[in-house]
């Protein structure tokens, strides 16, 4: 439910960002929100203030480069490194993504615990 609803929102506002950083960024956050039904709601909660943009998220990101290339002109930034600029800009860098995901075969047992 969350999932589907954070794709759309992420979709959204990549509108007319194609080949661009913050472009890449959503669909960084788009894989990330797909591993949790929470971590999709935060996101999607996140996402309605404009504060919390996939551009504003893409721009973290920059700040790390900036502050990692020291005199070279360019620096890439790993695609783990940014998953967590991504993941603590939205709050959900405490969740476990590397969990199996749900599938008709599987039970997650902390989907029970209060």
């Amino acid at each position: 439910m969350y999932i589907e609803k954070v794709t759309e929102k992420i979709s959204e506002q990549q509108r007319g960002l194609e080949n661009s950083p913050a472009f890449y960024v959503g669909e960084q956050l788009k894989e990330i929100c797909k591993s949790s039904e929470k971590i999709a709601e935060i996101v999607l909660q996140d996402l309605e203030n404009p504060d919390m943009s996939i551009s504003n998220a893409e721009n973290q990101i920059k700040k790390y480069a900036d502050s990692q290339h020291g005199s070279a002109k360019s620096f890439c930034v790993p695609p783990n490194v940014a998953e967590n600029i991504i993941k603590k800009f939205y709050g959900v860098d405490s969740f476990d993504t590397s969990a199996p995901k749900a599938d008709a075969n599987y039970i997650n047992l902390d989907d029970f615990v209060l």
